[in-house]
């Protein structure tokens, strides 16, 4: 029986320790779940026109770029930068906003560094990382878009002690300034320029040690590279996980021992895939540590919206879904791209495609033109956007929780050593549930004690450890529906409460979405289907074109419709509208019922009571997307 492996015991003990919950479940809301962000570069004396710029387009949360330690200039003297960022952190409060500062996560760029004498890498080359073979992770202008002609660009390893130990007292510093956050981007092993992707870095003495001391083996001589079956090479994947998580928690520990209220915000960009295993920034394990993640998230090839096929609209919900799963009650923060000059398709239009998308799914919206951070594509259109968001709000960022859900499993183990087999049913059964417009909760091992759903779907999951399978155990003896999809780890013996699918339908589904995504049918699987048996109160009735997600907001059940029909990437950002689409409510009674469109204003809608019981309610044309609900009276709940 395979025990819970090293990477958990070692997450579990950490979070112990240092006293905290591994699954938050923090009742009071902070300024970051209502965020509608706008970045601006910073330089010292135009903190007020920032600010200005900021509450004029209708951003409430202000991203300022002013680097300390991923430049080595200011790395080393950080006191002009430290009183920029004291300034807009002063001009933003006095504005009734909140202001956060970007930093490099282990990046360090020298201007200049063909012809200046000192750089980081000149002055200290062991903190370097670097490939088995000894190569350093240095880089020069062209490499990347952000990496100028002469300049010395470096990824230092988070092993080196006196980097380590600078790079935290600069980060004490930023958070005396008073600044409200601090944006630390993409903290990660050097694996994602070119030459570097299968390197599984870093090789640097100091990271070498640390595995040694930890493990016993070397990782230089011991490890099998990319072998997933190798259990040496295993461990060295559990171990540049949790090495990231333990930089970031560092980090935010040395921030809020100067400012308890400051909140601490990776940048992100893999996400539920294998290049979460690779540069070692896994979102599922951060959450635990910080306050928030900017996903700069994309996948399929889809990264500006402009160019985005339905499919892959679709695959970027499931993303989004789970990063919310993730983050249990933390905000979600999408820092994507809408348009960068595409000639066929109106940049107005992506820009409100990529916003819907996002806050139907319960993330904020951060406007970015091309791959650029700072800026807008348009700047009114940004406002619409941002203006209908702080309208309603609440109904968009308080919490939602799930009422008879269909639980899909998440299983970071699985996805660490399978991660393409897992992904693709996973991605394959939620789609399904998604176009099937049934309630769904996408569970992890964190969240598992608290699933209060009947039926539980294990999409192809390969590695379960004793904990998980005894709360299995416990979940069919109760006949709760354990449904099975591909390999069967759960150790169960036959049991009416458990239905297993060797063939996996989820990754069937998923070639049927590829090979022809607007005539697959969702009724394809309706053997799966049915052995899910939903329990859920509310029926909708619309196309598989359009995303659903049920909740509960404030006690109340909503709906959130992301409308993708007629999408054609880089032809057609215009919806298709829906009509027709109808929710049908088993327990209505006398309260009311409300509708509210994209960019549009709330309406009261009547609905029909049928001949079982039930309330029909037919709802008012959908174009790019909309919220259904239902008020009963319930207690509302307000923001801090």
């Amino acid at each position: 029986m395979r025990k819970r492996s090293w990477f958990a015991i070692s997450l579990l003990v950490l979070l112990a320790a240092l006293g905290l919950k591994a699954a938050p479940d923090a009742e009071k809301q902070d300024w970051t779940h209502y965020v509608r962000i706008g970045a601006y570069g910073l330089r010292g004396g135009d903190a007020e026109k920032i600010v200005s710029s900021a509450q004029a387009s209708g951003v409430f949360g202000i991203e300022v770029d002013d680097d300390i330690p991923g430049r080595y200039e200011s790395f080393l003297n950080p006191e002009e930068k430290l009183k920029a960022i004291h300034d807009v952190a002063e001009a933003a409060h006095h504005a009734g906003n909140y202001a956060f500062v970007y930093i490099a996560g282990t990046e360090c760029i020298t201007a200049h560094g063909d012809q200046v004498a000192h750089t980081l890498a000149k002055d200290h080359p062991d903190w370097l990382q670097r490939k088995l073979t000894g190569e350093p992770a240095i880089f020069g202008g062209g490499t990347a878009f952000w990496i100028r002609a002469g300049d010395e660009d470096v990824w230092v390893s988070p092993y080196a002690p006196e980097w380590r130990k600078v790079y935290m007292q600069r980060v004490r510093q930023i958070a005396a300034t008073g600044i409200d956050g601090i944006y630390v981007d993409i903290p990660y092993w050097m694996t994602h320029f070119d030459g570097w992707e299968d390197t599984w870095a870093s090789f640097d003495d100091y990271t070498v040690a640390a595995f040694k001391k930890e493990t016993g083996l070397d990782a230089k001589k011991d490890l099998k590279l990319g072998d997933f079956s190798d259990p040496n090479f295993r461990k060295w994947v559990d171990f540049r996980i949790r090495t990231f998580t333990e930089f970031m928690h560092d980090i935010d520990q040395n921030a809020k021992s100067v400012n308890p209220q400051i909140k601490t915000i990776p940048e992100i960009y893999p996400g539920i895939e294998e290049q979460a295993v690779r540069v070692g920034a896994d979102v599922y394990s951060l959450y635990g540590v910080v306050d928030a993640i900017a996903h700069e998230y994309s996948f399929g090839g889809g990264g500006m919206a402009s160019a985005r096929k339905p499919l892959t609209w679709f695959e970027y919900q499931v993303g989004m879904h789970s990063f919310r799963a993730f983050a249990q009650g933390k905000a979600t923060w999408m820092l994507n791209y809408s348009w960068d000059g595409d000639k066929n398709v109106d940049k107005t239009e992506a820009m409100m495609n990529l916003a819907m998308s996002e806050i139907m799914a319960g993330a904020n919206f951060w406007d970015a033109p091309g791959h650029s951070m700072a800026g807008s594509n348009d700047l009114p259109t940004r406002k619409k956007i941002f203006d209908w968001i702080q309208a309603h709000e609440k109904t968009f960022y308080l919490p939602r929780v799930a009422s008879h859900p269909v639980g899909v499993y998440f299983s970071p183990e699985t996805r660490n050593i399978y991660a393409d087999e897992f992904i693709r049913s996973y991605r394959g059964i939620l789609i399904l549930l998604m176009q099937k417009h049934w309630e769904f909760q996408v569970v992890t091992p964190r969240t598992l004690a608290d699933f209060k759903g009947e039926t539980l779907i294990l999409p192809d999951v390969r590695v379960l450890n004793d904990d998980e399978r005894g709360w299995l155990r416990k979940f069919v003896e109760q006949r709760h529906n354990l449904v099975i999809t591909g390999t069967d780890a759960t150790q169960l013996g036959e049991t009416a409460s458990v239905t297993r699918f060797p063939r996996c339908p989820g990754k069937a589904y998923m070639s049927a979405l590829e090979g022809d995504f607007e005539h697959a049918d969702p009724d394809s699987q309706a053997e799966f289907l049915k052995s899910v048996k939903t329990t859920s109160e509310l029926e909708v009735t619309a196309s598989p074109m359009v995303a659903t997600s049920i909740a509960a907001v404030a006690g109340n059940p909503h709906i959130f419709f992301a409308n993708f029909a007629g999408l054609v990437g880089k032809v057609n950002p215009v919806q298709t509208p829906q009509t027709g689409v109808r929710v049908r409510m088993a327990k209505a009674g006398k309260g009311k019922a409300f509708f509210l469109p994209f960019l549009g204003d709330v309406q009261e809608i009547s609905g029909v009571q049928e001949s079982d019981g039930r309330t029909s309610y037919t709802l008012p044309t959908i174009t790019k997307g909309a919220v259904f609900w239902y008020d009963g009276g319930a207690a509302k709940l307000t923001k801090e």
